[in-house]
């Protein structure tokens, strides 16, 4: 492996800490960069920067958004009545791609993960609970179908439930393990279109 110290060492360690890119691909893509041409470099630099300063979190919804409310909350053509939770801002691009829910969505940005000291205070679920009023009929639990989204889907399908509002739960047509954002559209039609009670 690659050993670098500088300003090189400083750039692979920051891409390292990247979801998904271990020291390997960080040093690669280092690399990528100082082949760049020099404007295209500063551009790439500057476009983080810009996002990081134009994209900000809908009041509404926590997903990501250059308006608030985001462009899913202002959509007059959703229902009010479903709302569909996720654990990702990427899940919702899933999801919406996916063209079979109308309602609206809700982002937890992240979820429940003892281990990782991950607990109901660190997500939006306060948000999500101002949310339900009368005009909500069903919270349908999008998070993924590993050991903590099934921890997270159980604790909002308790928080939900004495208010009588139906809480279901997307139907299983994901692989156990997976994320949301990998799925295709088709399998995530289905599993919209076959959920049940939780």
């Amino acid at each position: 492996m690659f050993a670098a110290a500088g300003a090189v060492g400083q750039l692979i360690n920051w891409l390292a800490k990247l979801p998904g890119i271990g020291r390997k691909s960080a040093t690669r893509l280092a690399f990528h960069i100082l082949k760049m041409p020099a404007d295209d470099a500063r551009e790439f630099a500057r476009l983080i920067g810009e996002v990081k300063d134009a994209v900000g979190f809908c009041s509404t919804c926590c997903n990501i958004a250059e308006s608030d409310p985001c462009a899913l909350c202002a959509d007059p053509r959703r229902v009010d009545d479903k709302i569909c939770v996720v654990e990702e801002p990427m899940d919702v691009a899933a999801l919406a791609k996916a063209e079979s829910f109308n309602g609206r969505f809700h982002v937890l940005n992240g979820r429940l993960s003892p281990l990782d000291g991950i607990g109901p205070d660190d997500l939006k679920i306060a948000e999500l609970m101002k949310r339900m009023s009368e005009d909500v009929s069903e919270v349908i639990i999008a998070t993924n179908p590993n050991v903590e989204g099934e921890a997270t889907a159980a604790y909002l399908s308790r928080l939900i439930k004495p208010l009588g509002i139906a809480v279901t739960r997307i139907a299983r047509g994901l692989p156990v393990g997976s994320d949301l954002e990998y799925a295709d559209s088709l399998t995530l039609s289905r599993a919209l279109e076959g959920r049940q009670e939780f």
